[in-house]
């Protein structure tokens, strides 16, 4: 090869680096936001089934209310990122087929229903986008 070709191949990687860098930079932030988005939701499952189980348990006139129920929920908000603090109307005591019982408080075989949210970024870092909610509900029976 003549010195010439050489030279003016000096800067081809660099200009090749430049190129692939910003797509392989956005690959991985997307990745990494789906990972945290799969995370939130798996997180988010998890919780509103440990607090149903908790309430089941520890039922109170109020559902929701027991000092038990209270610190699975203060535990799981420090769990899932983005969850919020289940208001008292997201428990509901429920029949076997999710309708919604008369009587309170819940008596023995009702359903305690829980339901919790929590507010994911898909992409975290630069909080480009808009919002997404996700919801998970789960029951469990009152022993």
């Amino acid at each position: 090869m003549s010195r010439s070709t050489k030279r003016g191949e000096h800067g081809q990687a660099l200009v090749e680096l430049a190129l692939a860098l910003p797509i392989f930079l956005v690959l991985l932030l997307g990745v990494f936001s789906l990972g945290v988005g799969v995370y939130t939701w798996n997180g988010l499952s998890q919780a509103s089934r440990e607090i149903a189980r908790t309430s089941s348990v520890y039922p109170a006139v109020i559902l929701g209310a027991s000092t038990e129920t209270r610190r699975t929920v203060a535990s799981q908000l420090t769990l899932v990122p983005g969850m919020a603090d289940p208001p008292p109307a997201n428990f509901t005591c429920v029949d076997i087929a999710g309708v919604p019982v008369a009587h309170v408080p819940c008596t023995s075989g009702d359903f305690v229903q829980v339901t919790v949210t929590a507010t994911y970024y898909p992409v975290a870092l630069l909080r480009i986008g808009g919002q997404i909610t996700m919801s998970s509900t789960s029951s469990a029976q009152i022993p």
